[in-house]
């Protein structure tokens, strides 16, 4: 699994200020593998674990970590619906999605909730603190070839384009609109200038105003929305 070009190497973290990371997953021996792999990394630090989505809330609300790594399956309740709440309550939590396999119609719906990303849940050490340092200094984990294909695959059979959508996206400059469909491309900010032949601090004010504009969270989102309201075309 790649990471988007510019992603932190490992710096989104010091020991002085670890990235705070809650694991929640139904699975001790889940919770608990995690756990020592990303506390043996530098600048990273597990504060605390959750059993299901119920608990998530709670544990998230009281530790106010800087990521979450959210299992989809649980009893009580799943991945998504916490999803959905935790973003509710914090515009900027930041949700990494973990699943066994890629395409999963569940991770999309979990994407659509307001995560930040997936990642696999047989990632290495090093993928799984790569992820986690990604999503903390405010990226999304994009540009892995596995979640354009999953977003595709599944904009394929959602119910869009939605209305809401087609009418939002007018609301967009004729700029704007390019640079949302190279974001669904998994382009980083640094490739989209260089496509459009522009400064890196422009594209990141266009991208910003995207975002403002169809009041989404971030570049998965965005992504997510470009397949719905088919500006990109799944093949």
């Amino acid at each position: 699994m790649s990471f988007p070009a510019g992603a932190p190497a490992g710096g989104a973290g010091t020991p002085e200020s670890p990235i705070r990371v809650v694991i929640v997953d139904d699975q001790m021996m889940v919770r608990e593998g995690f756990s020592v792999l990303l506390n043996a990394m530098p600048g990273i630090e597990v504060v605390g674990e959750a059993v299901d989505g119920r608990q998530a809330i709670e544990r998230v609300a009281e530790l106010r970590p800087d990521v979450v790594l959210m299992d989809i399956r649980m009893p009580e309740m799943n991945g998504i619906d916490a999803t959905k709440q935790i973003v509710a309550a914090d515009a900027a939590a930041k949700v990494l999605v973990l699943t066994t396999f890629d395409l999963d119609e569940y991770v999309y719906q979990a994407l659509r909730a307001g995560a930040s990303g997936f990642l696999l849940k047989d990632a290495s050490a090093r993928q799984l603190a790569e992820g986690v340092r990604v999503v903390a200094s405010g990226e999304a984990l994009l540009a892995p070839t596995v979640t354009r294909r999953l977003i595709t695959e599944f904009a394929k059979i959602s119910e869009t384009p939605r209305a809401p959508a087609l009418a939002q996206v007018g609301d967009l400059t004729e700029r704007e609109t390019e640079v949302l469909v190279l974001i669904a491309q998994g382009l980083s900010n640094a490739e989209i200038a260089g496509h459009l032949v522009v400064a890196e601090s422009t594209i990141k004010t266009h991208v910003s105003r995207v975002l403002v504009k169809l009041g989404l969270r971030d570049r998965t989102q965005a992504a997510v929305f470009a397949y719905e309201a088919r500006l990109v075309t799944p093949s």
